[in-house]
């Protein structure tokens, strides 16, 4: 170093310039995520290998199925019992979980003759056994894992069952009955948030009374049951309608294990759904969101058999919150379009998938091709 007078600072020498260098997104994208898009390679070959091989693959596909439907609507049933019990060990909400999953598919088992999903695919289109694969029939749930590690909320509904049908009535049916959950969800969360937003706001300031933690747990217990009831049928299609002993062993163990390391993991990327919606984090808040959804799940479950996507329900029930919220409030028109914007991106994130979803059943089944030739050049 250049000697100095005293109490000068040294010279410090100009060093050359060097050029760094620019990374893409995609570039980005590939070293934060590596290992998963090798794991994402390697299942897709996987499937690949073993789709002709319908004793196998119907476990690979179930397998895929358990984990990534479980992940991506996490958020729905169990995002806001961890974000409201952040304090919390992990393992003590997943054996709460985890217990009430295996009383739900044990009783379904039980009852229903060895069906695990509450007979959600017992309406027509679903019915059958699957006697033989295509390979995207396997690659569906590999796409969902995907998306839903990019914090795209998609209808597994829609995702899963689709590329099972045998006809587009039965696509037609499920999307229905979804509508129908969204609009009563939106209505019914906008309405108790505007109408009582004063009264709610009251309950949640200040230390939450020991009760409201109770009142949580059982109340995202009896969403998680319910939520189980509906939306199995995504996992379950990959199998036998009705499963013995040993297959049922597999299927429960299985997705078990797979929430263990869910909640060890604090929720799925998705997570951020639930975190980006206000006062969340609050158990009173949390109770009262997972109460209006439960309801709402129980309803339309009493309606008829004909699966539905609660994606949709859940996204509706936040977006008439948030709106709700922000008329109650008086807010300015900078926090309205915060507010339209998280509605929005939902709806298309859910729109998105509904597409996808019907890209695929098309790309599979022939009849739903016949169909559509038929209705436009008829």
């Amino acid at each position: 170093m250049p000697k100095t007078k005293k109490g000068k600072k040294p010279v410090v020498p100009i060093q050359p310039y060097k050029f760094r260098k620019r990374y893409s997104t995609v570039d980005i994208i590939f070293q934060k995520e590596k290992k998963f898009l090798y794991f994402i390679a390697f299942a897709l070959i996987l499937a690949g290998l073993v789709y002709p091989y319908a004793s196998i693959a119907m476990w690979v596909g179930f397998a895929f199925a358990g984990y990534s439907a479980i992940a991506n609507d996490s958020i729905q049933t169990i995002g806001t019992f961890i974000v409201s019990n952040e304090d919390k060990k992990w393992y003590w909400q997943w054996l709460f979980m985890g217990a009430i999953f295996l009383g739900t598919v044990f009783y379904s088992w039980y009852v229903f003759n060895g069906d695990v999903t509450y007979q959600r695919l017992s309406s027509k289109g679903f019915d059958q056994n699957v006697d033989s694969f295509v390979y995207l029939q396997l690659a569906a749930p590999i796409v969902l894992l995907l998306l839903t590690r990019f914090k795209i909320p998609v209808s597994t509904t829609f995702m899963l069952l689709s590329v099972f049908t045998v006809s587009s009535g039965a696509i037609i049916s499920m999307v229905s009955k979804s509508l129908m959950g969204y609009v009563a969800a939106f209505v019914s969360a906008f309405i108790i948030y505007v109408i009582l937003s004063k009264v709610i706001k009251k309950f949640i300031k200040g230390q939450a009374h020991g009760s409201w933690i109770v009142a949580q747990w059982v109340i995202s217990g009896f969403l998680w049951h319910t939520w189980l009831a509906q939306d199995l049928a995504n996992v379950a299609v990959y199998l036998p309608r009705q499963l013995g002993v040993w297959e049922f062993a597999a299927f429960a163990g299985f997705i078990f294990l797979g929430l263990g390391y869910m909640f060890y993991q604090r929720g799925e990327k998705i997570q951020h759904i639930i975190n980006e919606k206000s006062e969340v984090r609050d158990v009173r808040s949390a109770t009262i969101i997972d109460l209006v959804y439960a309801v709402i799940l129980y309803y339309f479950k009493e309606i008829n058999n004909i699966p539905m996507s609660t994606t949709w329900v859940f996204i509706g029930l936040l977006a008439g919150r948030e709106l709700g919220m922000r008329l109650r409030a008086h807010d300015s028109s900078v926090k309205f379009g915060k507010t339209f914007g998280l509605i929005g991106k939902d709806i298309l994130s859910v729109t998105i998938g509904l597409i996808i979803s019907i890209i695929l059943a098309v790309a599979i089944n022939p009849v739903i091709q016949q169909e559509l030739m038929d209705f436009f050049f008829e």
